[in-house]
Parts: structure tokens; sequence; C-alpha cells
């Protein structure tokens, strides 16, 4: 029993390495990347093609993003079999993982926040865009 303690203890030891270099990977991207980009769509822009141009670049980002979110999400899960495991040697293990995924849920969430807003915008500024033209074109009729 001991014997098959150990070997288990060493299994979670290896596969922890590889989530961790995983994580470490997603980690620093969010970090680097990520954090940095969603701070940059704090401010859109006051015009409707500039905010059209905005919501471009931040598509090609969020399918970026939204891989490294994946990758880091995968890699937990591969985790999630040892939970049921009681060793005390694997407490330091378990407070790792937990620091990896509140990471990454926390910039997870800030991404879906993020666009949702800049869909909401864009959508917002196009129904101005549309009621300016038709009170334009209304004035028109009048004159």
């Amino acid at each position: 029993m001991l014997s098959n303690k150990r070997i288990q203890e060493l299994e979670l030891v290896m596969e922890f390495e590889k989530v961790e270099e995983c994580f470490k990977e997603v980690s620093n991207w969010i970090e680097n990347v990520g954090r940095k980009r969603l701070k940059e769509t704090v401010n859109l822009d006051d015009s409707l093609e500039m905010l059209l141009q905005a919501q471009k670049q931040f598509k090609e980002f969020d399918l970026v993003a939204s891989e490294y979110c994946k990758r880091g999400q995968e890699a937990l899960k591969k985790m999630n079999q040892w939970e049921d495991l009681s060793f005390v040697d694997v407490h330091s293990y378990r407070v790792k993982l937990q620091t990896y995924e509140d990471e990454l849920e926390d910039f997870c969430t800030q991404l879906d926040e993020t666009r949702h807003r800049v869909c909401e915008t864009v959508r917002l500024y196009e129904f101005f865009d549309k009621v300016r033209q038709d009170i334009c074109c209304t004035e028109e009729g009048v004159k």
C-alpha cells in the first residue's frame, strides 16, 4: 500500500510538472499580452468607424486569448483526477493549482466582459448613427 501511494505521488508530480509548464506559458501570455490588451479596450473611440476598427482588432485578439484560456482550462482538467487523493504531500500542488485556476478564471471573466462591452457599444453606436441619419433625412424632407 505504501508503495502504491508513493507511485501515485510520483505520477502526480510528473503530471503536475507537465501542467505547470503549460500553465506557466499561459500565465506569462496573460500577464505580458492579455491583460495589457484588455486595458487598451477600456477607452473605446467616439466615432462608429473607429469603434468598428477597435472591434475588429479585439476580435483578432479574442481568438488568440480564447485559445490560451482553452489551453489553460484543459491543463487544469487533467489535474482534476487528483482531487480525490488525500495525501498530505499534495497540498502544495493543490495550492499552486488553485492559484493558476483563480488567475485563469479572472482573465477569462474579464475577456468575456470586454467582449460583451465592445459588442454592445458597437450596437449602440450603430443604432445612434442610424437614428442620426433618419433625423437628417426627415429634416431634408421637411425642408
